[in-house]
């Protein structure tokens, strides 16, 4: 009886089946552990395309924080809770010169929290402040105390966390490289450039579709024989 043999497009197939494997084991879960800024659009959070210190909500808006770990604005976590307006300030009457300002704190969950340090628990705000103030000036209103690194970064509402700044965390160790951003940009910390195949996969699968066509071309040539 003659051995059996895969087809040689299956053995294609699954050659590059095997390499796509190899590549998508290769890469490790990362991310960064920071706060995130998000504006309320309708029923919808959608991420700032400013930061803090440079954006200036309107009477009336809301904004809302998120402390979590996320590789960068795609899969950042949005706020747990979504309030209205109405609901945050119901009580702070308006004033001539002045804005209201809703804002929804989450501070996330303890997978995500430092080493040693527990989330309060999430909370809401209306910040009132003068018409020309910015989203960090609301914010330092009602949630001091704020920290800030030396590039402007936001490290802390309401003093959490008590240490730390958008440091990278990759599976389930930090490392020592904080993702330093100027609050003139988004709150989302830099992106890695490490984080696709190495070449020598890319090489290894190279040589796997090689080999592959080689098979299809001998199994060819055997039936031409």
């Amino acid at each position: 009886m003659k051995p059996h043999r895969l087809p040689a497009v299956t053995g294609l197939a699954l050659a590059l089946t095997l390499g796509a494997g190899a590549v998508a084991g290769s890469a490790e879960a990362s991310g960064y552990r920071y706060w995130s800024f998000w504006d309320r659009q309708g029923t919808a959070w959608t991420y700032a395309t400013q930061g803090p210190a440079t954006a200036h909500p309107s009477d009336g808006d809301v904004q809302g924080f998120r402390f979590a770990v996320s590789a960068d604005s795609k899969d950042a976590a949005t706020p747990r809770s979504a309030p209205t307006f109405a609901q945050v300030c119901a009580s702070t009457p308006a004033k001539p010169g002045r804005k209201r300002v809703a804002l929804a704190l989450d501070f996330g969950t303890p997978q995500d929290a430092p080493g040693g340090e527990t989330p309060p628990a999430a909370r809401t705000a209306c910040a009132q402040v003068p018409e020309d103030a910015t989203t960090a000036d609301a914010l330092a209103a009602v949630a001091k105390p704020l920290r800030y690194n030396s590039a402007a970064l936001l490290c802390a509402i309401a003093g959490y966390p008590h240490a730390g700044c958008g440091e990278q965390v990759s599976g389930k160790t930090d490392t020592s490289k904080p993702a330093e951003q100027s609050a003139e940009q988004s709150a989302e910390p830099k992106k890695t450039s490490d984080s696709g195949p190495s070449l020598g996969l890319m090489a290894g699968i190279a040589a796997i579709v090689t080999l592959a066509a080689a098979a299809v071309w001998q199994s060819r040539r055997r039936h031409r024989d």
